[in-house]
């Protein structure tokens, strides 16, 4: 990856990057929230290149250090991680699946990773979770109706019999706690209650990065109601 300085983010999906040389580049951000607490302006940042003739720009942008530590801010990434952290076995509360798929379609929905064994079939739908507040992780940072929709297909998964979780990977360290960010998107918040009333799983787990290298670092407590 090569290092530089966040100069700013602009039309969501685009972010102009200095570089150590003194050039300055325009990268892709895959995040499309509003980045709240962890977009700042003349901090450390790291972007990854690609030799893709097709791309706009060579370059996405990947982890800005915020308060001396790194957080990963592309949204494609967690589902790559939790995807070899299952099959390795290393989510001890989803263990022992056979067979593993991605991107399946379930009634109106396509939940990230479908996975199953002799007895039981489970979908997995993965959330990238960087915003925080004092201890706490929150989601969403912006308004998600196509989040609040999955929590509802979950539902009516786990009605049909299937093992449903809504997983958020937390992709920085200086945390404590997840919970949901109600006043942000409270149709969201509702949709999380049905869903933990219904049966739908929720599991919320961090990482730890240090550049080049980002895993999955330990499981993080979860409240419905943010206290504090």
């Amino acid at each position: 990856m090569i290092k530089g300085k966040l100069i700013k983010r602009y039309k969501r999906f685009l972010a102009d990057v200095e570089l150590s040389n003194g050039d300055i580049v325009v990268a892709h951000c895959t995040n499309s929230g509003s980045m709240k607490s962890c977009n700042e302006p003349g901090a450390d940042v790291y972007l990854s290149t690609s030799n893709n003739p097709k791309r706009k720009t060579k370059y996405t942008w990947e982890l800005i250090n915020i308060d001396s530590g790194w957080v990963g801010i592309n949204t494609l990434l967690p589902n790559q991680l939790v995807y070899e952290a299952l099959e390795q076995n290393y989510i001890p509360e989803i263990k022992g699946y056979i067979n593993f798929f991605r991107e399946v379609t379930f009634e109106d929905s396509r939940f990230d990773i479908y996975a199953e064994n002799y007895t039981e079939k489970c979908f997995i739908e993965i959330k990238n979770v960087t915003y925080k507040v004092g201890k706490y992780a929150l989601f969403p940072d912006a308004v998600s109706s196509r989040g609040t929709k999955h929590l509802y297909t979950l539902i009516s998964a786990k009605r049909q019999g299937f093992r449903a979780i809504i997983f958020y990977l937390i992709q920085r360290t200086d945390i404590e706690i997840f919970s949901v960010a109600r006043p942000i998107d409270p149709v969201y918040a509702t949709a999380l209650e049905r869903a933990i009333y219904n049966g739908v799983e929720v599991i919320a787990y961090q990482t730890i990065t240090n550049p080049p290298y980002i895993q999955i670092l330990k499981r993080v407590p979860f409240e419905l109601f943010q206290c504090g």
